[in-house]
């Protein structure tokens, strides 16, 4: 299986994408969070004890593409990450990540938040 970084030099928006096919309900997920706008679950592929994502049903292709309607979404995705951490018991902190773009390192085309905690963080990031 490729890395992530592989992952993201080989991927492209456009289309339908992993995220809408959870979102419908046609991969069956475990949500640790789900409301009208968004859903949050474990990532699949955990890169500290605690890794979940924080999706929108909005297909927002990648960050740099949202728009000044999406501002209360892109606020209430944060809010949901920071409910979510604190039912994680992340006390101690946790890292908000969103990649954007090829050299961001984003694999799938559709928006989200990355949320890594119980474990300490290094900087810069990779």
């Amino acid at each position: 299986m490729a890395d992530e970084t592989d992952r993201a030099q080989c991927a492209k928006p456009g289309g339908d994408t992993l995220f809408g096919k959870i979102i419908r309900g046609e991969i069956p997920t475990n949500f640790i969070f789900q409301d009208d706008r968004c859903v949050a679950f474990n990532d699949i592929n955990p890169q500290a004890p605690v890794h979940f994502l924080v999706v929108p049903k909005k297909p927002i292709v990648q960050l740099s593409q949202a728009e000044e309607g999406d501002a209360s979404l892109l606020g209430h995705l944060l809010l949901v990450a920071k409910k979510c951490a604190e039912e994680n018991h992340l006390s101690d902190g946790y890292r908000v990540v969103i990649n954007d773009g090829r050299d961001g390192g984003q694999s799938v085309y559709h928006l989200h938040i990355h949320v890594l905690g119980k474990r300490q963080m290094a900087w810069p990031p990779g």
